[in-house]
């Protein structure tokens, strides 16, 4: 029995690590949206949790918290890694150099910012924009898994290897993720590269040409 004991509170500890306030009914951790902790209810109020939370160390350093922005249901949902420094200032997800980059790869395909749903894995800028770590993550997964819930897409399009990561709880390199379709639930994932890494590497713009063109024949087929 104490050997029982240690190993439930072992279980409820990771769960706690995961942020999740409440354990949904036989979790399948092949699931991301499994993380879901069933609440809140409303987008604004999810918001207003996440422009309060003390979950990781990020909010010590933080201007504000970023929880998206887009219209709600929506089809179509992009989620990206974490704020920058201008998003942090703004309060706003991918604005500056690589928001405008991503505002031109949507209208490639014939979509604006304002009819899909922005998000990040992160919700709080990390010191000096370097790559979330794993507690940092821990602690906004449940965030992103009720966003998906309440926004209700059919179509997401993760930019970056932590957003692909995160919502397909895989570990192969983005390489190998993109370039073909996924299935969380029955919601269509395409992965391709982060409009920061595009800047930074331009040679990679032609292989998200291709990405951005899979991902449009799924969300415009009749």
């Amino acid at each position: 029995m104490k050997n029982f004991i240690k190993l439930l509170e072992a279980y409820l500890e990771y769960w706690k690590l995961l942020g999740v306030d409440r354990l949904p009914a036989y979790p399948e951790l092949k699931n991301f949206l499994a993380l879901d902790p069933l609440v809140p209810e409303t987008l604004e109020e999810l918001e207003k949790k996440i422009k309060a939370c003390r979950k990781c160390p990020l909010h010590r350093t933080r201007t504000q918290a970023v929880p998206g922005e887009g219209p709600c249901p929506c089809q179509i949902m992009i989620v990206g890694e974490a704020p920058g420094r201008e998003e942090d200032l703004e309060g706003r997800p991918f604005v500056g150099q690589a928001g405008r980059l991503l505002e031109k790869m949507l209208a490639s395909i014939g979509l604006s910012r304002e009819k899909v749903y922005i998000t990040n894995v992160v919700k709080c800028r990390p010191p000096g924009n370097r790559t979330p770590d794993e507690e940092e993550m821990k602690a906004c997964r449940p965030y992103l898994a009720r966003q998906i819930r309440l926004v209700k897409p059919r179509f997401i399009l993760a930019l970056g290897a932590v957003a692909s990561h995160s919502l397909l709880l895989s570990r192969e390199p983005l390489s190998k993720l993109r370039g073909r379709i996924h299935q969380l639930e029955d919601i269509q994932v395409v992965s391709s590269y982060h409009p920061a890494y595009l800047l930074r590497n331009p040679r990679a713009k032609r292989a998200a040409w291709e990405d951005l063109q899979l991902f449009k024949s799924l969300w415009a087929s009749p």
